[in-house]
């Protein structure tokens, strides 16, 4: 009964951005991100691909709230990269994979429709 309407867990609403950063103070080459409208699929998968990054230190995220749609997302690297370049590259290849994954998807049910016939 006290859970918002749908579509807000989706639609930005005007003047809403959907990733905001800001500068963690407490710790040297780090900063926070806070993605609006989206939840743990999305911030365990991006969490994973910046990791992946031998230029982080740490990465991690969390939701501050079941009822509020958004993750907040920690990045702290070496130096040599900022956050920031840090997850727009772990965008960037998390768009590739998941490109390729639904490729050989797609590939994989046109075989099984081609043998089924």
């Amino acid at each position: 009964m006290n859970a918002p309407p749908t579509f807000e867990s989706f639609l930005l609403f005007e003047n809403e951005k959907k990733i905001i950063k800001e500068l963690d103070t407490k710790v040297p080459n780090a900063s926070i991100f806070t993605i609006n409208k989206e939840d743990h699929t999305l911030g365990n998968m991006i969490r994973n691909q910046v990791l992946k990054d031998p230029t982080v230190m740490f990465a991690g995220y969390k939701v501050p709230h079941p009822l509020e749609h958004k993750f907040v997302l920690r990045i702290q690297t070496n130096g040599y990269c900022t956050p920031q370049e840090v997850l727009s590259n772990a965008i960037t290849d998390l768009i590739a994979e998941l490109s390729l994954f639904e490729e050989r998807f797609r590939d994989s049910l046109r075989e099984k429709r081609e043998g089924l016939e």
